[in-house]
């Protein structure tokens, strides 16, 4: 399907994503139809941000980050950075709702792996019975593949105290893993 800006095909350097640079800028503009072609782009994204990280509030995180993301989109000064800009955001979101919410729930939403769908069963298990912040910097570092910096720029943390609660997260991931718990 083509858009407002007839984007549809073109593909990002990384090759996961569409290019976006063409709606964003159209979106910023105030075309509309650039706008919903550009929402419809995010939303999947956004929420498999905060799924593994908002848990059950999940959806309640994803649409305050779409929210944020539309409030500020005017202000995004580089269209190609918009996944990484919109990825912050919605980190942010998912720790803040998940956060709020204590205990910790029973039960985490499925992410698919096609390799072995049983380990990533598992693992979901581990990861919703961690504190909020500890699912957010293990799913930011390890599940969506970020570097120590890039985990700190998304959680506006400094360097070291990422590094601290990356170790302490690891830590309580292999604690709950070894009790057989899964």
């Amino acid at each position: 399907m083509t858009g407002a800006t007839g984007t549809a095909g073109a593909t990002a350097a990384d090759g996961r994503h569409p290019n976006p640079a063409p709606l964003v800028r159209a979106a910023q503009r105030g075309d509309a139809l650039a706008l919903d072609e550009l929402l419809g782009l995010l939303m999947p994204y956004v929420g498999r941000v905060c799924a593994p990280i908002a848990l059950q509030d999940a959806p309640d995180a994803a649409q305050e980050a779409m929210i944020a993301i539309v409030r500020n989109l005017r202000q995004l000064k580089s269209p190609e950075a918009l996944f990484g800009w919109a990825r912050a955001i919605a980190a942010r979101e998912a720790v803040r709702f998940a956060s709020r919410r204590r205990p910790w729930p029973e039960a985490a939403p499925d992410r698919p792996d096609d390799h072995d769908p049983e380990l990533a069963a598992d693992i979901q298990d581990v990861l919703k019975r961690l504190p909020p912040d500890h699912r957010a910097i293990l799913t930011l570092r390890h599940i969506e593949g970020l570097d120590e910096k890039s985990v700190s720029e998304i959680l506006d943390l400094p360097l070291g105290t990422v590094r601290s609660r990356l170790f302490r997260a690891r830590h309580g991931f292999r604690t709950v893993w070894g009790t057989g718990l899964r």
